[in-house]
């Protein structure tokens, strides 16, 4: 995961992204217990180039670098990336308070646990109702905060809905 970290701070330098932060459930090993995955959710900001958003210059540097594409990621010494552009305001808000960690000495940015929780919220996959129920047993949240970003959001009824308020 080390050399995936450095690769995702050479595409910053090299601008294709900004301000990418560690998101999806390898960012809950910072914040909680680990739960599987098998990928690196890397949201971050992409340049302005217009009406569409596209991932090409980013696929294209990493490619030329001898990494391959597998489905929607790239794999970077074994470690499948995938890239998220920021694709609304709530993921565009979490990059904003993303905190600064180190991994095996590695610098990166991590999303907080409550903009995780909203995010999950949000996309309310299965696997993230699945996550959200151990979180809120396991984990030390900021509710004044999490409620705050939920209403910001608009994401109070869905929360609520998901019946795992404490």
């Amino acid at each position: 995961m080390k050399l995936a970290l450095q690769v995702i701070k050479d595409l910053e330098r090299q601008e294709l992204i900004r301000s990418p932060a560690l998101g999806g459930a390898m960012a809950l090993l910072f914040h909680d217990e680990p739960v599987v995955t098998y990928d690196l959710d890397v949201f971050c900001l992409l340049p302005k180039a217009g009406l569409l958003v596209s991932l090409e210059p980013i696929y294209a540097a990493l490619l030329d670098r001898g990494f391959h594409a597998e489905a929607e990621a790239i794999v970077i010494d074994g470690v499948p990336v995938q890239f998220i552009p920021a694709y609304n305001a709530l993921v565009t808000e979490a990059l904003e308070h993303a905190e600064s960690r180190l991994f095996d000495g590695a610098p990166l940015r991590v999303l907080q646990l409550e903009y995780l929780m909203a995010i999950m919220v949000q996309t309310n996959r299965p696997k993230d109702r699945q996550r959200l129920a151990m979180l809120v047993g396991n984990a030390t949240i900021d509710n004044a905060k999490f409620c705050d970003i939920l209403l910001r959001h608009h994401l109070l009824t869905a929360w609520k809905t998901l019946n795992l308020a404490s």
